[in-house]
């Protein structure tokens, strides 16, 4: 009889700090570990979990071992996955236990709005506990955004700060959310270091201790490439000490994230660099913190991947549309006060004049 618990590796991070790119890394690298994987997701479109089954790392559609690993991926798409415990996440780690044998390491990336600390206590459920363990929780930071100022944790230099600018609000569920990310952490990856200079790399570390335990480690990584032995197999058991780790929301019964909208848009575009240049306004003028999903473009056979965070955005082409799929252009926009009707309008308002410019 089998009674070894599966080790489970939770990896958070804010919004666009780069945990999908982490793990599909983490995936391509597995090198015989057989991993399962399940993709939390905030919004109407599985942008992460389809961008994960298409990496090219094997994963089949039915979630049936193919290759090195386990290719098991279960997305939760209804939100914050600490919100959806008892309903989809529950039944899903009931299936992968009924699986030990075949599985190695089971990794789960939340959502950038998910709260770490009341899912790590879902595993000191009894039928939980009794087929897993959380091995660590990794915290993905962004570091340029750290060090451009974003959620500096020193409560001192933040009342400076607000004194100093009045329109700042360092008391957003944002701020807070990255402070107890930090404070749940195991291991902290200090995300897109390349090209920063030694003395911005210290500030950002001085920063991100201020809100983590004593002794985590931090780890600089560009690109998400780390060597798979330094995310897995930390045996930290956190189940057994989540509770010693404090967070701001330690004095709430319930949470929630209505402070958060997640709207869906389907746009009309047949230019790349003008959907950029039309998202960069957007962001500018309304409270979006993210932006991602797929687009189609005229005459090109292959699917561009859009993400944004802020007013920083990338776009690549990952595949090519399938025969079965519905070519269309739709994005995820993340924020505060949106309006999907109002942003769509506005959107593709911007697309039509700047094709116009462009005839003229």
């Amino acid at each position: 009889m089998q009674t070894r618990k599966i080790p489970a590796t939770i990896i958070t991070g804010f919004l666009g700090s780069g945990k999908t790119t982490l793990l599909r890394h983490l995936l391509s690298n597995a090198n015989g570990r057989r991993i399962a994987v399940i993709v939390n997701e905030f919004g109407e479109l599985g942008i992460d979990g389809e961008l994960l089954r298409s990496c090219g790392i094997g994963c089949d559609e039915d979630g049936k071992p193919n290759g090195e690993y386990i290719g098991q991926v279960v997305e939760l798409a209804n939100g914050c996955l600490c919100c959806t415990v008892q309903e989809e996440f529950a039944p899903a780690m009931e299936l992968l236990a009924a699986r030990r044998d075949e599985i190695d390491y089971l990794v789960i990336e939340t959502s950038g709005l998910a709260l770490p600390k009341p899912l790590v206590q879902a595993f000191q459920w009894p039928a939980l506990r009794n087929a897993f363990t959380v091995d660590s929780v990794i915290t993905v930071v962004d570091a340029p955004a750290v060090a451009a100022g974003r959620f500096a944790d020193d409560p001192v230099a933040v009342d400076a700060q607000r004194k100093q600018d009045e329109n700042l609000d360092h008391d957003s569920p944002l701020a807070e959310l990255f402070e107890d990310q930090l404070a749940t952490a195991d291991l902290v990856i200090v995300h897109k270091t390349d090209g920063m200079d030694a003395v911005t790399l210290a500030h950002v570390e001085t920063l991100i201790r201020l809100e983590t335990l004593p002794g985590v480690k931090l780890v600089h990584v560009q690109h998400g490439k780390i060597d798979p032995a330094l995310l897995l197999g930390l045996e930290r058991s956190v189940e057994d000490v989540i509770d010693q780790r404090k967070t701001h929301h330690d004095e709430e019964e319930d949470h929630d994230h209505d402070a958060f909208d997640s709207i869906a848009v389907t746009l009309d575009v047949s230019d790349r660099a003008a959907l950029i240049n039309a998202l960069t306004s957007l962001v500018q003028a309304h409270e979006i913190f993210r932006v991602k999903g797929f687009v189609s473009l005229p005459n090109i056979a292959m699917r561009l991947v859009v993400q944004g965070v802020g007013q920083r955005f990338e776009s690549y082409f990952d595949r090519a549309w399938r025969a079965d799929e519905v070519r269309a252009s739709r994005l995820v926009l993340i924020g505060e006060h949106l309006d999907a009707a109002q942003l769509q309008q506005q959107i593709q308002n911007q697309l039509h004049e700047q094709l116009q410019f462009e005839k003229v």
